[in-house]
Parts: structure tokens; C-alpha cells; sequence
């Protein structure tokens, strides 16, 4: 059976796991995100694929990465929590200390991969996948391959401009109004207190015991979600739009989303098509299976 290894590099640990072509995960494990040294990053990974090439027949390496990632030229452009990924040819280096190919991919990115090929987007060519936790991210998904945009920007759908005020010369993107954070920004609001003294998974707790305050963010927090999805969905017009993210946790997410597309439906009038959306299957694993299938449509190319 063949099996490839690969890695999502997050700001505070890096996960690895061996993956079959058929993308079951056969093992897997984690190691602290070294804090500001790339070659430290290098040797962990290295001693990592050293140990699994002793126990699997590995076709190659799968990155899953913050950033503009750049599989091209091997390079991770834009910023992360991970200061020092961004800059060395990752691709080249890595290549020349194992001896395998390696392929690399946005991080979002591969959780949409993940669900085009094992997942809830199985059945579909087309689709997007919106990530909400707290921040908002995504990508784009034609005939089942990455839209990647010319600026390696395709699925930001976080900087979509919800709303604006022309006299005070701002505006309010969809990350802040439509994200997990922006439930607890509304809260402290309400309530007139720091961000820093409430959090999501209280603020829930709170409104099942019938607070206003939470009740109201958590509604609002729902609409503004569901109209960036309702604008999405006349702008590409996929056959279903996946959430993931944290807020994928929650069972009452897809009722929640659908019953505010029906009023904003009814708002908008002239619109007619209401989107399929879905929650992911995949959730801690998604990355490391998308990246994999990203290896592999890499080589197809």
C-alpha cells in the first residue's frame, strides 16, 4: 500500500500523520512548533519522516501551511503566527534532507481538499469551503482542484466588506462581524465589559439559560454569517458551501444558518436560489488528509 507523510504547521504544534492513497490516516502524532528557528522546524520534521520510513513505504511529504503558499517556487509568502516559515525556500530545503518530493498547500486550503475527496464535498465539482473560527477563511473549489487567484488570495473570503459607515470613513470585514470572536465583541458591548472576562463556549452556556444579551449576539452573529454565505453563493454559485472551523462543532449550525438564508431571502426578494450548505466531516484530521490529496493532484499535473 502506498502512504505518504504529512505535516500541518500551526502556531503552537505541528501534526503529522502517515496517510494511505485511499486516505485513511494509519498513524499519527504532534511536536511543539518550534518558537523562531526554521532549521529547528527542518531536523523535527526530518527526524520525524526518519522514524516512518523505517516502518512505511513513503511516496512523499504533504505540508499543510499558514500563508501564501507558493507550491511553485517552494516558498510561503503573506504572514503567520509561524514568523520564520515565511521566506526560505521550505520546498528545496526539505526536499534536499529527505530525499523525498514534497508538496505544500494553504492550510485552509487542504481542509477543502479533504472534504472534495473523502468528505461532504465528495459528490460535488464545485464548491466552497468556509472556515469560522476566529477569523474567517476558506477556498475555492473548481471541477474538485484549488482556485488559488492570481495573488494566491482565492478563498479570503474574510476581507469581504459587510459593512461601511461613509462619514466616519470605516468599514467592518466579514471576519469581524461573522466570526466566533465577534459573538464575544458583541457581548462585552452589550454587557460593557472586556472581551478578555467572557468566551465563546460561556457565552452559549449563558444563552441556554436565557440571557438577552447572549441570545442577541449569538442571533446576530447567525444572520451576518448567513448573509455572507448568501452572498457567496450568487458570486460563484457552487453546489454546496462546507463550514468548518470551530464553530463546525455545534450541532445546531446548519438549522441556525438555513433558517436566517429564509429571511434573508425573503429580504432580498429577487433572489431565489438557497444554498446548500453543510457542516465537514473532517475536523482535527482534515488538514493532514487534504494535504495528501494535494500530493497527489500535484503529480497528476
Amino acid at each position: 500500500m502506498e502512504s505518504y507523510i504529512a505535516f500541518d504547521i500551526g502556531g503552537s504544534s505541528v501534526k503529522f500523520g502517515v496517510v494511505s492513497e485511499q486516505g485513511e490516516i494509519l498513524d499519527k502524532g504532534s511536536f511543539e512548533t518550534p518558537k523562531e528557528d526554521f532549521d529547528i522546524l527542518i531536523s523535527k520534521i526530518v527526524e520525524v519522516v526518519d522514524k516512518y520510513k523505517k516502518k512505511f513505504k513513503l511516496q512523499g511529504i504533504a505540508l499543510s501551511c499558514p500563508g501564501a503558499v507558493n507550491n511553485e517556487e517552494g516558498i510561503i509568502y503573506g504572514a503567520s503566527s509561524v514568523l520564520y516559515i515565511h521566506g526560505p525556500n521550505f520546498k528545496k530545503i526539505l526536499k534536499e534532507a529527505t530525499g523525498l518530493d514534497i508538496s505544500m498547500e494553504n492550510d485552509a486550503n487542504c481542509a477543502a481538499l479533504a472534504e472534495v475527496w473523502k468528505g461532504a464535498a465528495k459528490d460535488n465539482n464545485d464548491a466552497l469551503f468556509l472556515v469560522c473560527g476566529t477569523g474567517i477563511g476558506g477556498a475555492i473549489i473548481k471541477n474538485k482542484r484549488l482556485h488559488l487567484g492570481t495573488n494566491l488570495h482565492g478563498g479570503e473570503f474574510g476581507y469581504m466588506i459587510m459593512e461601511s459607515d461613509i462619514e466616519k470613513g470605516t468599514v467592518e470585514n466579514y471576519s469581524e462581524v461573522a466570526s466566533t470572536f465577534s459573538i464575544i465583541k458583541r457581548v462585552a458591548k452589550y454587557k460593557n465589559i472586556d472581551t478578555s472576562k467572557i468566551d465563546g463556549k460561556k457565552i452559549f452556556d449563558m444563552a441556554k439559560d436565557g440571557d438577552k444579551d447572549c441570545l442577541r449576539a449569538i442571533d446576530e452573529f447567525y444572520y451576518k454569517l448567513a448573509l455572507g454565505i448568501f452572498n457567496l453563493q450568487y458570486v460563484y454559485d457552487p453546489e454546496v458551501i462546507v463550514i468548518g472551523g470551530a464553530i463546525s462543532s455545534r450541532e445546531e449550525l446548519i438549522a441556525h444558518i438555513n433558517e436566517k438564508l429564509e429571511i434573508i431571502l425573503k429580504q432580498a426578494k429577487i433572489a431565489k436560489i438557497m444554498p446548500t450548505v453543510k457542516k465537514c466531516v473532517y475536523s482535527n484530521d482534515a488538514n493532514l488528509i487534504g494535504a495528501v490529496y494535494n500530493f497527489t493532484m500535484c503529480n497528476l499535473k
